[in-house]
């Protein structure tokens, strides 16, 4: 229970990673507030478990994407549990499209919420927790903004954003208690890469990855955990999860 005492939103924590990863913290100890944007249902899945083994949590709707809507979540979030000492931007999409068919709606939308939800969120609780001296923020990245991929410019920009992004908050409030690192998830078995063809999965993408598995949403809220409750020396640092894909 090292998060014991301490708050943790999680953007985008409804389903997949972000999901595991609010169950994670909620284990370690943390009240969490569980962050969703379209899939209620699943939100409350997920408060319920945690509020099941005798922990706190809360579901707050929230388009991360835009400014007034994450400042309505900062309310309820301080209304709920008083602050936020841990922030996960877990939230993303995709809107896959080789450059040449990229049009200004898909770049813009992937670019608002991944990079720009990343933003809004860390300026709403960043600067309250350097008062306190004390905080954790994780950025959900990706191997496609260390290495780039087919047909995904707009969505290895947003990713590789959120990068330079950490380094550059880590070096601004490393003096001040709050740590900001990245996890870069490569090939993870959740329902969006699940969907993607077997046999393009066999014969494709498992040939790339050196253990030969795909990684679980569990393995990346592990690492998130680590950063959160024992990472005190660890700051803008890129955690690659990925199976030896990238090395």
């Amino acid at each position: 229970m090292k998060l014991e005492g301490k708050t943790a939103l999680v953007t985008g924590a409804g389903k997949g990673i972000g999901r595991e990863i609010a169950l994670a913290l909620g284990e370690a100890g943390a009240k969490v507030i569980v962050n969703y944007s379209k899939s209620e249902g699943p939100a409350n899945e997920v408060v319920k478990l945690i509020q099941d083994k005798g922990g706190k949590a809360v579901a707050i709707k929230a388009d991360v994407s835009k400014p007034e809507e994450v400042a309505t979540l900062k309310a309820e979030a301080l209304k709920a549990f008083g602050q936020v000492d841990i922030l996960v931007n877990n939230s993303g999409i995709t809107r896959d499209k080789t450059f040449k068919k990229m049009d200004v709606d898909s770049w813009n939308e992937v670019l608002q919420v991944n990079l720009g939800g990343t933003f809004h969120c860390t300026r709403a609780f960043i600067d309250e927790m350097a008062e306190r001296g004390w905080g954790r923020i994780v950025n959900i990245s990706s191997i496609v903004g260390l290495q780039g991929n087919f047909g995904q410019s707009n969505y290895s920009a947003s990713k590789a954003g959120m990068i330079g992004l950490t380094k550059t908050l880590a070096r601004e409030y490393a003096r001040k208690g709050v740590t900001v690192n990245a996890v870069a998830p490569g090939f993870i078995g959740t329902e969006r890469v699940m969907a993607i063809a077997a046999e393009v999965l066999k014969d494709k993408i498992l040939p790339l990855i050196p253990v030969g598995r795909l990684g679980k949403p569990e393995e990346v809220a592990q690492a998130c955990v680590y950063l959160c409750a024992h990472g005190d020396f660890i700051t803008g640092h890129v955690l690659s999860i990925n199976g030896g894909q990238l090395m």
